[in-house]
Formats: structure tokens, sequence, C-alpha cells
């Protein structure tokens, strides 16, 4: 099992299957994906599609989202980190994205901003792209608060999948600049 980063709370690892409770309690959660669509999943068996789904980007594009386990428990408490986008967002098309979901127990404790920034260092120093970019509902302050506290600008407001979102990028460079 592959850990791609570490904070002082937190492992950000590969997801596995063993992942499966976890992710349903996860995504089987109304007010966690209120924002992301809005459809929830009630089986294990979804919940193992989904991990299926994020090892095989994995396999595909060499990065997908990451399992993040509580230190201090060792609870599966949401994943985190990057995704190789590779259908047209934003007029952008092979874009890493970076993103984050919590089980919302975990809410309000600096989880996210903790594996926004760890995304940003794996995202620059491992795959160096000159840009990293995110996206969420309009609506989401509290993901739009996360990102540009650690650097994101948020450049545009624009229209996904029927939804009002919000674009924010962040330049290698300016990345550079704000961990000196």
């Amino acid at each position: 099992m592959e850990i791609f980063a570490s904070t002082p709370r937190l492992i950000l690892r590969e997801m596995i299957p063993a992942d499966a409770p976890g992710m349903l309690a996860l995504d089987g959660d109304p007010a966690v994906v209120q924002y992301v669509g809005g459809i929830t999943i009630s089986t294990l068996d979804e919940a193992r599609e989904k991990i299926r789904f994020i090892r095989q980007q994995y396999a595909s594009n060499r990065i997908g989202r990451w399992a993040v386990i509580e230190k201090s428990s060792n609870n599966f408490v949401g994943w985190a980190g990057l995704k190789l986008v590779t259908e047209p967002v934003h007029q952008q098309v092979n874009f890493y994205d970076v993103g984050y979901r919590f089980i919302p127990q975990y809410w309000g404790k600096g989880y996210a901003t903790e594996c926004a920034i760890a995304s940003l260092k794996y995202g620059f120093e491992q795959l160096q792209p000159d840009y990293l970019y995110a996206w969420t509902d309009a609506g989401n302050a509290a993901s739009a608060h996360v990102l540009t506290k650690v650097g994101f600008q948020l450049t545009d407001t624009f229209i996904h999948d029927g939804v009002p979102s919000n674009w924010f990028e962040i330049s290698r460079v300016s990345w550079q600049s704000r961990i000196r």
C-alpha cells in the first residue's frame, strides 16, 4: 500500500478495497454529496465500485484520489488529492484537479487545508505541471475558503452540469513563492 503524503495529523495513501465501509459512510451521507451532484450510495457494493474506479485511475493515469487516514485513530476520514481530468471542464482538458471530501464528523478540523497543502506539494514536485486547478459548486463557501487559503485564485464562475461553479487556479510559480 503506497503512502503518497503525510501531514502532522493525517496519512494520505492509496485507496484499498478495505476502505469500502468508510467510502459508504462518506458518499452515503447527503450532506457530503450536497455540492457534488447530490447522489448518495447505499451499499458496500457501490462503495467497492467507487474504490475500483479510483484504483483504475492509479493504473491508467498514475494518480487518483487518496484515502485520508487520521493518525490518532487510524480511521478513514475521507479522500483527498489529485485526479487527472481527461474530459473537458471549463475549456480545460487533461489537467490535475485538487479535491477533498470528508465524513461530516471530521469537518471543521482543518483536514481539508492540510490535504490541499499536501496535494499541492505532491502535484508540483512529483507531477510537475505548470498549473493545478480546482472547481466547486458556487454555493460551497467552505470549500472555496480552503482553496483560497492555500493559494488558489478564483478566476471565473461558469456553469458545470447546469450548476453555477467557481473555477480556481494556482501556478507552480505562485506556489513556490508561497512556500519560501
